[in-house]
C-alpha cells in the first residue's frame, strides 16, 4: 500500500544526499560562502519541489539518476529565494525551518551572496547530467530560467512586496502567489516531465501544468491558513508575520471559512486534472492532499 510519508521521506534522503556531495570538491575558505550555501540549503526543509520532480518523472518512466540533477537545481533555487525572502528589505524574517535565517546566522552581505551563488549553481548542476540529451538539458535551463526569474518567481516577490498595506483584489492576490509560489512548483512537475521520454507530449504537458497550477495555489493558500493556525515549533517560521506586514492573503480576502474552502476547491481541480492520465497518478493525488492538510 502506498504510504506518501514514506515516499516524501525517501526523496528528501536522496535528495539531501546528492546535495551534500556537490559541495565535497567546493572549498571557499577563508570565505563563509559555501557554509552559508549549505545553511540555506540542507538545514531542513519539506523538500516538495523535488518531490515533484521525482514523482512526476518517476510516473513517466523516467531513470531516477536523470532526476536527482533537476531536482537538485529546483531546490537551490528555493533556497536561494528563501534567504533573500528572509532579508531586512523583503520580508525581514528572524527564523526559518526553526533556525535563524541565513543573514542573521552569517551577515548580511554573505547571506546575498550566498542566494547569488545558489542560483549559478542550479543551472551548473543542469549542465552536469551525462543521461540527458542536450535538448532536455536547454528545456530544463528554459523552464528553470524562465519560472525563477521575471516571469515568475521573482515577479511575484516584487508584487508581493509592493502590496503591503494596500487593498487589493482576489486577482490580484492570485496573480501574485501564481508567480510567487507557483511558478517554482509548476517548473518542478514540468522538470520531471522533460526527463522522460514523453517530454514532445504537448497534451500531456498542458494536463500536467493545470494541475501544478491548482496545486501551487493550495500551497500558498495554505501557508496564508498557517500564517494564522499554525504552530512556531511545527513551521518552523514566525507566526504571524504576515498580519505582522499588512500583506494581502487569503484568510484577510476571504475570511478563515473561505481560504479553507478555497484550497479544497483547488485540490479538487488538482486531482481532476489527473483523472484521465494513463499512468499511475498515486503519488501525485497524495501530494495534493498533503499540501491542503499540512501543518507546516
Amino acid at each position: 500500500m502506498y504510504q506518501f510519508s514514506n515516499d516524501l521521506q525517501q526523496a528528501q534522503q536522496r535528495i539531501n544526499r546528492f546535495l551534500e556531495a556537490q559541495f565535497d570538491e567546493i572549498n571557499t575558505r577563508p570565505s563563509p560562502l559555501a557554509d552559508a550555501m549549505k545553511y540555506g540549503l540542507l538545514l531542513g526543509g519539506k523538500r516538495i519541489r523535488p518531490f515533484l520532480v521525482y514523482a512526476t518523472g518517476r510516473m513517466l518512466g523516467a531513470d531516477t539518476a536523470q532526476l536527482d540533477y533537476a531536482a537538485a537545481a529546483i531546490e537551490a533555487i528555493h533556497a536561494y529565494s528563501l534567504i533573500h525572502d528572509d532579508l531586512p528589505a523583503m520580508d525581514n524574517d528572524s527564523l526559518r525551518r526553526g533556525q535563524p535565517t541565513c543573514h542573521i546566522a552569517f551577515d548580511h552581505a554573505t547571506a546575498i551572496l550566498a542566494g547569488d551563488a545558489l542560483q549559478a549553481f542550479a543551472f551548473e548542476i543542469l549542465t552536469k547530467s551525462t543521461a540527458l540529451s542536450a535538448e532536455q538539458k536547454l528545456r530544463l535551463v528554459q523552464v528553470l530560467s524562465h519560472n525563477s526569474g521575471v516571469f515568475g518567481m521573482c515577479l511575484g516577490q516584487s508584487l508581493d512586496l509592493i502590496s503591503e498595506h494596500k487593498q487589493i483584489s482576489l486577482s490580484e492576490l492570485e496573480q501574485i502567489h501564481r508567480n510567487k509560489t507557483g511558478a517554482l512548483l509548476s517548473a518542478a512537475l514540468k522538470m520531471g516531465f522533460i526527463c522522460s521520454s514523453h517530454f514532445a507530449d504537448n497534451a500531456l504537458e498542458a494536463k500536467l501544468d493545470r494541475y501544478a497550477a491548482a496545486i501551487g495555489l493550495a500551497f500558498q493558500v495554505q501557508d496564508d491558513i498557517l500564517d494564522i493556525e499554525g504552530d512556531l515549533a511545527a513551521i518552523g517560521k514566525n507566526v504571524g508575520s504576515d498580519l505582522e506586514s499588512d500583506k494581502s492573503t487569503y484568510p484577510k480576502l476571504l475570511g478563515l471559512a473561505g481560504a479553507k474552502q478555497k484550497a479544497r476547491e483547488l485540490y479538487v481541480a488538482a486531482v481532476g486534472e489527473l483523472e484521465h492520465l494513463p499512468f499511475d497518478t498515486t503519488a501525485l493525488r497524495a501530494l495534493a492532499e498533503f499540501i491542503i492538510n499540512r501543518k507546516n
